[in-house]
């Protein structure tokens, strides 16, 4: 690559632009600009040469056509190693363009506005932009193209020393735009779909694209590489502590969506092993809250995920550093909590902000063989009048809040689930068990372990009970009371199983299966 002589500049987002300019200057290079850049560049007492003068072209319909022309893109595209190219250059006056500066309007964001109207979305589509990012980059043994601010330092490091940049520079600049464009593209085609196809339909091609939020040590297991991709930091912040690894990562956005289902609720903590809740509790204080759900089981906690509702207080931190965590999350922690726990000096302490759950409307997995599953995230929630009662007893007031307490943590259990709840904790859980008994055997031992009596309880069933078996299992260990979906071919059976018991039994015509 020869010298850099010219360079475009042409940016939405200004930031580190005036003082990168001054450089280029100051290197002797020629700058040319288009509309605000340019304005913003001569504010500053930069020369620059509108892009209008150097094309002879003026801009036109509202600026949408202003970069899309022959000395533009002839000038990043032509091969400098081909004679052919550059004779042909020449002849028709077209002199190189050696730097794109470029970055795109602000489509993400101005979509990302509640009040985002489609005719705005459209205009900040970019047209010209993209283009000249992807002709530089396509042409980088010669051109050197920048899309992203943080990139300009050492681009004119590289031009202080060189005159030029290095191949090595130029080609993960490339890169960059390439990724940069796709996902861009992809933020277009998911808008517009949902704005034309409704919000219910989902994308006809997936795109995927997520720049790299940062390296893990290991996947799962040391064996296996991993890393973290998208706007994960934006939700979480880490306080203090080890460096989150992968399984950190699955247990905490667990933790994160189990605890989004009390963020209008008394002061709620949960506490997460392996992305299953084994105990949750709720009292007048975190504190207080803490004791319920610890007395689910003893065991667990030990290198688990513990999250908070609220504001995370000296008071419970206390309770909290008795015992060895993996990963604590709150939405805030008092000065004094954080003071305390960060005397564990691998304690990961972790701020959730809002509701990442929220984010992103669907859940992708990859399934192998190049494919994914979509689907709309399970955000389904049942209050009092959801219920419908089928037994000939109507649940008491006591059931009907155990009810609806357990009916929240259960959607989070991996299926089969089975939980036993009283109205502000949790006293069995039984999880990702083939048989639906078996999981209610395990959570009956779970609370027997852990001392806690099942009567009364209501038992809770993501799903519902394809026998009478699990019912009766569930009355024999003290529950009076029982929460479940309904809709099997023996739901007369189950609910005749129930009425002999004397139980109270709701359907809530909600499936949670978790897998």
């Amino acid at each position: 690559m020869s010298k850099v002589t010219r360079a475009l500049l042409s940016v939405s987002d200004k930031s580190g632009l005036v003082p990168f300019a001054r450089e280029l200057v100051a290197l002797g290079i020629e700058l040319i600009s288009t509309g605000g850049t340019a304005k913003a560049l001569r504010a500053e007492g930069i020369p620059v040469l509108d892009l209008s003068d150097y094309t002879g072209f003026p801009e036109m319909l509202d600026g949408r056509v202003k970069t899309l022309h022959p000395k533009v893109h002839g000038g990043l595209l032509f091969r400098r190693d081909l004679a052919e190219h550059v004779a042909t250059a020449a002849l028709h006056g077209i002199p190189p363009i050696d730097l794109v500066v470029v970055n795109l309007y602000p489509f993400e964001q101005t979509v990302a506005k509640p009040d985002v109207i489609l005719e705005e979305a459209i205009e900040n589509i970019d047209i010209g932009g993209p283009s000249m990012l992807r002709s530089a980059a396509k042409n980088h043994d010669s051109v050197t193209v920048v899309v992203d601010p943080a990139d300009y330092a050492i681009v004119a490091e590289q031009l202080r020393v060189h005159g030029r940049t290095t191949l090595e520079l130029r080609r993960r600049l490339a890169a960059k735009v390439f990724a940069r464009t796709a996902a861009y593209d992809a933020a277009i085609a998911a808008h517009l779909n949902q704005a034309f196809a409704g919000s219910s339909s989902f994308p006809q091609a997936l795109a995927i694209s997520a720049p790299l939020a940062q390296p893990l040590r290991y996947g799962e297991n040391p064996h296996q590489k991993a890393a973290l991709y998208g706007k994960f930091n934006e939700s979480y912040t880490q306080l203090h502590g080890k460096e989150l690894s992968y399984n950190n990562i699955l247990d905490l956005t667990a933790a994160a969506a189990l605890i989004g289902e009390f963020v209008d609720q008394p002061p709620t903590l949960a506490i997460l092993k392996h992305t299953n809740p084994c105990g949750v509790g709720q009292g007048a204080s975190l504190r207080e809250a803490w004791d319920k759900a610890v007395a689910t089981d003893r065991q667990a906690p030990f290198g688990g995920i513990i999250v908070v509702n609220q504001v995370l207080d000296l008071a419970v931190a206390t309770a909290l550093s008795e015992i060895f965590s993996e990963v604590i999350a709150a939405p805030a922690f008092t000065p004094d909590a954080l003071e305390l726990l960060r005397q564990k000096k691998n304690l990961r302490l972790i701020r959730v902000t809002g509701r990442p759950e929220l984010v992103a409307p669907a859940d992708i997995r990859s399934v192998g063989a190049g494919s994914y599953l979509w689907q709309e995230r399970d955000l389904g929630q049942v209050s009092a009048p959801d219920l419908k009662v089928v037994t000939r007893r109507e649940p008491s007031p006591a059931e009907l809040q155990a009810m609806l307490f357990g009916w929240r943590v259960v959607k989070h259990v991996k299926s089969n689930a089975i939980i036993y709840a009283g109205a502000d904790r949790t006293l069995g859980v039984g999880a990702g068990q083939m048989s639906r008994v078996d999981s209610s055997r395990i959570a009956v031992w779970k609370a027997g372990e852990a001392g806690l009596s099942l009567a009364p309880s209501v038992v809770c069933s993501d799903a519902f009970f394809p026998f009478p078996d699990g019912l009766i299992a569930a009355a024999q260990a003290g529950a009076t009371a029982a929460i479940q979906p309904g809709g099997s071919v023996r739901d007369a059976e189950v609910v005749r199983a129930a009425d002999e018991r004397g139980m109270a039994m709701v359907f809530t015509g909600v499936r949670h299966f978790r897998h």
